[in-house]
């Protein structure tokens, strides 16, 4: 007889699927009682499949790449709070080897960064000119897990604010060359100017997103170009545009509209059915384990706790192509006291987390 956990409560499978138990055996869930299983443990609550961040960066700090213990300390912060499934927007470490350990979340990676010269932090990316996009797309096409990440703009020293780094006639060859080697491209983007051309050149994320306007948002729509905002690391731009107010007060003053206008930008952008999902940013400047924050951040900005919850669960997860609460999947789960649809402050601190049938929290 196999040793099975028995899931009791309330058990969301999805925003109007509600069922009161599940089992865990061999690590994967099942709706049936198993016949031949012996029960372990009961854990009881309101259940959510893992939380998703959409845009992390484990083996990153604000200096460049970390070593492997602090890559762990990092996968690990993220499971304590729940999430256990990371899309790894960007970084210039290799972390496959946390795909052997059953204790970690799951990384779905975009290979690294991919910037202009001279335009993004310092050992972050490859930094290359247009005539080389293709190329190093193609090449993190292949190394990522499906995606792959540009840095669309950045502070051009000498206009002295925010500008696109790729001309359209460089960026959609090289998003095209991704599509070939089916892997989906996404985009930092702060500012308003980078994102048409992108956009029609094909891409199928954003990232942040601040710039997003009123005549933006129906192209967005209409070729269902998702966003992830990221409303955690916007908080920190008026600090920044305090940092760079004397050297550069063009972009100081940008930074600071972006950030005043963030909440109306994905209200509005949610509003007219563009695709939004839970991304904190963590690993460069934020520490990890704010999944929660960010979805918290979604409801302030407007969206119905249900669907700020999807953004970070249910619908992050068919989006990533990752199963959540479903029959033989494998049993990644949070636990809760109460229904975190009621109040989603409560996905701060989860009763249990369970990674792939074994409660680790």
């Amino acid at each position: 007889m196999s040793d099975a956990l028995h899931v009791k409560g309330r058990i969301l499978v999805g925003p109007d699927d509600v069922r009161d138990e599940l089992w865990v055996l061999d690590g994967r869930i099942s709706f049936d009682r198993p016949a031949t299983a012996r029960e372990l443990r009961t854990v009881e609550g309101w259940v959510l499949p893992g939380l998703v961040d959409a845009h992390c960066h484990v083996g990153l700090d604000r200096h460049g790449p970390v070593p492997d213990d602090v890559s762990e300390k990092q996968a690990l912060t993220d499971r304590e709070i729940g999430a256990l499934l990371l899309r790894d927007a960007g970084s210039p470490s290799d972390t496959r080897w946390i795909d052997d350990r059953d204790d970690l979340p799951r990384i779905i990676r975009a290979g690294r960064h991919i910037a202009r010269t001279r335009r993004y932090i310092r050992n972050y990316a490859w930094e290359i000119e247009p005539e080389d996009l293709v190329a190093y797309v193609a090449q993190e096409a292949r190394r990522g897990d499906g995606w792959v990440k540009l840095v669309g703009d950045w502070i051009d020293r000498e206009a002295g604010d925010l500008t696109p780094c790729w001309p359209r006639e460089a960026v959609a060859p090289a998003i095209a060359e991704a599509h070939r080697l089916g892997a989906r491209v996404t985009a930092h983007c702060f500012a308003e100017d980078s994102l048409r051309d992108l956009v029609e050149a094909g891409i199928d994320c954003v990232e942040h997103a601040t710039g997003l306007t009123g005549d933006l948002i129906p192209l967005f729509a209409d070729r269902g170009v998702a966003i992830v905002p990221t409303l955690v690391n916007i908080a920190t731009f008026p600090r920044l545009a305090d940092g760079g107010e004397r050297k550069f007060p063009r972009w100081s003053a940008h930074m600071r509209r972006l950030h005043e206008r963030r909440y109306d930008t994905v209200h509005d952008a949610y509003a007219a059915g563009v695709p939004v999902f839970v991304g904190t940013d963590a690993g460069g400047t934020l520490p990890h384990g704010l999944a929660a924050a960010e979805i918290a951040e979604l409801v302030t900005a407007g969206l119905p706790a249900v669907d700020a919850i999807a953004a970070g669960t249910w619908a992050a997860r068919s989006w990533l192509g990752r199963p959540g609460l479903d029959e033989g999947a494998p049993a990644d789960l949070v636990v809760y006291d109460q229904d975190p649809r009621t109040d989603v402050r409560v996905m701060s601190d989860p009763r249990r987390v369970v990674l792939r049938g074994r409660v680790v929290s």
